[in-house]
């Protein structure tokens, strides 16, 4: 079988403000069929952003590889649009200007028509078609991240790349916005690594649960619930309450694992 991510025998490592070399990632193997959408799943510090930006093509691997349909990442391209968990937005450009900048970069040979088409259709998926002519300064923060997502999303890359973008979203459109990036990836089978520390989030939006503890992935797991997902009847099913259990003891497990391991140091 072709997958559209291979990530093989990857290695990185951080040398610490000590002169200490400190593991973010090793022996990390994980394969990603075209348009399924993997949560990587892990507390902070565990080296799920890390990977997530070798994979954006941001940090090079220190060994190992990634490979995108069979070819080897070298660094960011436009068949990977990412997302990140603080804004990234340009301040001097307005949020039609901001998602415009990047489809000039991804879609060259557009005409300005067809380019303003697309602003228009992702400002509206994301509920911002009429502050397009406001500035990131204008907006709240979960403007400001919609904006983003909506950047992201009119990039049409096969691949899109997201690390916690919802974190600091209430809760309301939170979901509005988990809703729309899992139905949008569908309809258009794009392949999606979203990086959380959030399990509901997880179960909402994955095919596949890949739970990371520090440098390592921990266990990987197939959610097969159908989609559309509606949060509300998923979380009284005996298997979605099993899941969330299983997880949870996951998670609680790694956490007091290395809190244990920082006491005998």
């Amino acid at each position: 079988m072709a997958f559209k991510i291979e990530i093989k025998n990857l290695y990185f490592d951080y040398l610490s403000s000590k002169k200490k070399i400190f593991p973010a990632l090793e022996n990390i193997n994980l394969n990603i069929e075209e348009g399924k959408f993997v949560c990587i799943l892990g507390a902070s510090g565990c080296g799920k952003s890390t990977l997530l930006s070798i994979l954006s093509g941001l940090n090079k691997a220190k060994s190992g590889e990634v490979l995108i349909d069979n070819k080897k990442i070298e660094g960011p391209g436009i068949d990977r649009a990412v997302v990140f968990q603080h804004y990234s937005l340009f301040p001097f450009l307005t949020v039609k200007g901001n998602v415009l900048f990047g489809i000039k970069q991804a879609k060259k040979k557009y005409k300005r028509k067809e380019r303003e088409a697309l602003v228009k259709k992702y400002l509206k998926n994301v509920g911002l078609l009429d502050a397009q002519n406001k500035y990131p300064n204008e907006l709240s923060g979960g403007m400001q991240q919609r904006v983003a997502v909506a950047r992201a999303l009119a990039l049409e890359s096969d691949i899109l790349l997201m690390d916690e973008p919802f974190g600091a979203i209430d809760p309301r459109l939170r979901l509005e916005l988990q809703e729309l990036v899992s139905k949008l990836s569908k309809d258009n089978n794009k392949t999606v690594v979203f990086v959380t520390h959030d399990i509901d989030e997880a179960l909402l939006l994955a095919d596949t649960i890949v739970v990371m503890e520090p440098s390592k992935i921990k266990e990987v797991l197939n959610i097969d619930f159908e989609f559309p997902r509606i949060r509300e009847e998923l979380v009284s099913t005996p298997k979605y309450q099993e899941l969330y259990k299983k997880l949870f003891s996951l998670f609680y497990n790694i956490v007091l694992n290395e809190i244990h391991e920082e006491a005998m140091l």
